[in-house]
């Protein structure tokens, strides 16, 4: 027998069960509707179009070039470029494939994300009638919108990245994935050889695989990307506003899917989240783990890249404004996740590799990566100087 009371379980809609019986399936996936999310990004990232496989020869061509790559990273770094022990996989593959790949990349931070979001608490000022049903909505719904915002975002990224590390975030594996029609398009684009962007590219995978891959690099970053995540505060009045123009009354569940994927499917919907000083209070250590790890792979990019490529200086300059042109969709993903590279960041890097190669050598750089205890503080990456002193300090080579 059906309850009287506009709110249960059951029916967190009361007079909408097309939006009840969503909320059932979804919540059936945890947090994340994952059947949806990768849907949702292969939609975006093949713009709903048939997209052929990588051709073999291409394929062949890219495993060259990651060989001649991996090789002189190796010699400049000192680091294992994969952490497993194993053979790097380079590879090349389609926009659906590196989106699929890239949301089980980020499924633990989207999962927590969404965990977070999912426990917001209603404003005072709402009704407890209103609350009730918003509560339901909230709930029913989080699934689904955290898919097609997680979708959207991996297939937007998928239409523009070159590599895996599109943005700096640790990778589970060692697999190295190559968008091979990306960057033909960007060399066609800017009449360079296509051979030097990929071999550009590979050259700038692995030295950011090498770095992000060490075990205590890729410990601090997930640390500090957890801490930012759970700083998020939520806004369930923004949730609210943003669906006051549903059309709930038209009795169409097809329409009303419609509506509610247009209302979803942008990311920076995600339940009006916002940044608190909790997420304040991690920015400048994360910001200086990015700041030190883009500043090394630049400066390896640079000494590799600039004795391999006939045309390191225009591609160079093309990359670099490339690289500082962003859309709003690049900025709020970067946002979203706290790895927002800056042209500040990066010239910050940028000065303190150099700052510590100009008062030592690359072996004293190098040990940047020995153990956490070598990682620079916010205030030593901008003042070498004291990096260099801290670690020269006796006790700190103690076990």
């Amino acid at each position: 027998m059906a309850s009287d009371d506009p709110f249960d379980e059951d029916n967190p809609f009361g007079g909408l069960p097309f939006l009840g019986d969503l909320g059932k399936i979804f919540n059936n996936q945890g947090p994340i509707a994952w059947d949806m999310a990768r849907q949702f990004a292969h939609q975006i990232a093949t713009e709903g179009k048939s997209e052929p496989n990588v051709d073999p020869i291409q394929r062949a061509e890219l495993a060259e070039l990651a060989r001649v790559a991996e090789l002189h990273v190796a010699n400049i770094t000192s680091l294992q470029v994969a952490a497993s022990g194993r053979p790097l996989s380079l590879e090349a593959v389609t926009r659906a494939e590196w989106a699929s790949a890239t949301l089980d990349a980020y499924r633990p931070l989207l999962d927590r994300l969404a965990e977070r979001l999912s426990n917001g608490t209603l404003p005072s000022d709402v009704a407890d009638a209103d609350a009730q049903i918003l509560d339901g909505l909230l709930r029913a719904l989080n699934p689904m919108m955290m898919a097609m915002s997680a979708g959207s975002i991996a297939g937007h990224l998928a239409t523009k990245a070159f590599g895996s590390y599109v943005l700096p975030i640790p990778r589970p594996d060692d697999r190295i994935l190559i968008l091979v029609d990306n960057i033909d398009l960007f060399a066609t684009e800017w009449s360079l050889p296509s051979s030097d962007v990929q071999l550009w590219v590979c050259i700038s995978e692995i030295a950011t695989h090498s770095v992000l891959s060490v075990n205590h690099i890729k410990a601090a970053f997930e640390q500090l990307l957890q801490r930012y995540v759970d700083g998020f505060q939520t806004d369930p009045r923004g949730f609210e506003d943003r669906f006051m123009n549903l059309d709930i009354g038209s009795g169409d569940p097809a329409e009303l899917q419609k509506q509610l994927q247009s209302a979803l499917g942008d990311p920076e919907n995600l339940l009006g989240a916002l940044r608190s000083d909790a997420q304040s209070a991690v920015i400048p250590d994360l910001e200086a783990l990015l700041a030190v790890v883009v500043g090394y792979v630049d400066y390896v990019v640079e000494k590799v890249a600039q004795d391999l490529l006939s045309s390191y200086e225009s591609l160079s300059e093309v990359v670099r404004r490339r690289r500082f042109t962003t859309s709003a969709g690049d900025q709020f993903v970067e946002k979203l996740f706290g790895v927002e590279i800056t042209s500040e960041l990066v010239e910050r890097g940028s000065t303190f590799i150099s700052g510590v190669l100009d008062r030592a050598d690359e072996a004293t750089l190098a040990r940047l990566w020995n153990d956490s205890k070598t990682l620079p503080t916010p205030n030593e990456v901008d003042a070498p100087g004291l990096w260099l002193a801290r670690i020269d300090l006796p006790e700190l080579n103690q076990d």
